[in-house]
Parts: structure tokens; sequence; C-alpha cells
């Protein structure tokens, strides 16, 4: 499992298995947010058993897949309210973890300056300058 750190209480990941859901736990995370729809890899477990391992270790599931047809509105302000509703660290997963970046990204527009938005995410290893105009508004 590569776990990039984007800040204290978010981190994303390539694709996770189930067996990587205890550690996930054993590092502090309280939610894991999934965003990769199902079926784009033959060697992908299906979001729901990622959903069954996660519950079964206690910890909460959101599934807010971005796939072709790319971020909507939805998508942001749903992550953006898992993220400000966790009692904890959340953890994001998706391919690669530049979904994940994204729209995270996306959720904290307005909520800092964009030039802070992108240096956490460039420190994390994604880099996010594309998004500087979406970035600087609410």
């Amino acid at each position: 499992m590569d776990v990039k750190r984007i800040n204290d209480h978010v981190s994303v990941s390539p694709q996770i298995s189930p067996e990587d859901i205890p550690a996930i736990k054993a590092q502090g995370f309280v939610a894991i947010i999934n965003n990769r729809p199902d079926g784009e890899s033959p060697d992908q477990p299906s979001g729901a058993t990622i959903e069954q391992a996660a519950h079964a270790a206690g910890l909460a599931y959101h599934f807010i897949p971005l796939g072709r047809e790319g971020v909507s509105p939805e998508m942001v302000a749903e992550t953006k309210e898992v993220l400000e509703g966790s009692t904890g660290p959340v953890f994001c997963y998706c391919r690669s973890g530049t979904r994940s970046t994204t729209l995270w990204a996306l959720s904290q527009a307005g909520k800092a300056p964009a030039s802070e938005i992108i240096s956490a995410a460039a420190h994390a290893g994604y880099d996010m300058s594309h998004l500087a105009g979406h970035l600087s508004q609410k």
C-alpha cells in the first residue's frame, strides 16, 4: 500500500485490497472514500468487497466514483461533506490516487488559498496546478 499524506485529515492511495483494511484501521483512519468506479480493471476488487471489509473493521465507507464523465459538483459536495463530517483521518483511493486528490482539492476551494491546496497535493506527489482557477473560487 502506497499511502500519500496530504494533510493530517486526508491521505490518498492507489487501489487497495480487502487485506489492506486492517493496516488502514491501524494507521488511525476512521473512513474510506472509494473514488474508483467498479469494473475499470479485471483485477480490481469491487467496491462492495472493500465496503464489507471496511465495515467489518469498524470503518465508514463512502463510494464517490470518478470515471470518464469527469467531476460533477455533486461529487465535490459529497467529498466535502464526508471530510467535514468525519471524526478523524480519511483514507481516499482510486487507481493511482490522482482522482482522489482532485476531489479533495476541489472540495477545499474557498477554504484555503489555491496555492496552499496545490502545495499540499504536490507534497504528496500529485500535480493539481491545472486546477488553480477552480481552487480560487468558492
